[in-house]
């Protein structure tokens, strides 16, 4: 195949909003860069995985994000944050933080798929106690789970790691968290492995 044909995968969703959603016109514009035999993968992280033109890259994200699509990488990236469908008001389930959350950690490269979620209440509709890291709000603050795996015979509910943060704390422990797994993490290992590798401790403290 020549490399004017070569076709990458990336992944597109309609941002960080009241649950997973997307318009006429976002569908729309996806399938203009689709064949009609072809299928969109819809992974359970909510994102659409498509295949475009990579010499067009650049210039289809643009056209996507146009239309209110958000674009990221497919690999040992930080996924989009998963949230739940909040049904209270955005303040109200700390809609701000979650797309702050996204904005600052979304597309991060790391040593193998990262999965953060994010949920506005107990219920936890996001499944963040099942995810690598998780964030509960809860009344006017934010509790933070790492290490939870959905998946397998091994899976467990995440470890609640800090309780009661402010926004700015819950940033700035995530980044540290996730900065110390891109340093210190080995080629491919998930990021269940690597916490229960180095501990509770040294997870933040590295």
């Amino acid at each position: 195949m020549e490399s004017k044909d070569k076709k990458i995968k990336i992944a597109v969703n309609g941002g960080i909003g009241f649950g997973s959603k997307l318009n006429a016109k976002q569908l729309l514009t996806i399938s203009k860069y689709m064949d009609e035999n072809e299928e969109l993968e819809l992974t359970t992280f909510q994102q659409l995985y498509i295949e475009i033109p990579e010499n067009q890259e650049e210039e289809i994200v643009k056209e996507f994000e146009s239309v209110g699509l958000a674009c990221y990488p497919v690999g040992n990236y930080v996924k989009s944050l998963r949230t739940c469908n909040f049904c209270k008001g955005e303040e109200r389930e700390g809609m701000p933080v979650a797309k702050e959350l996204n904005k600052r950690f979304a597309g991060k490269q790391v040593p193998f798929t990262l999965k953060m979620a994010y949920t506005g209440c107990p219920i936890g509709c996001g499944e963040p106690m099942v995810s690598d890291i998780g964030v509960m709000k809860f009344k006017d603050q934010y509790n933070l789970y790492v290490g939870g795996k959905g998946k397998g015979f091994d899976a467990e509910v995440g470890m609640l790691l800090k309780e009661n943060l402010e926004p700015e704390e819950l940033y700035e422990i995530v980044e540290r968290i996730i900065d110390n797994y891109s340093q210190f993490g080995k080629k491919r290992e998930s990021f269940f492995k690597f916490w229960r590798r180095i501990g509770k401790d040294q997870l933040v403290n590295i």
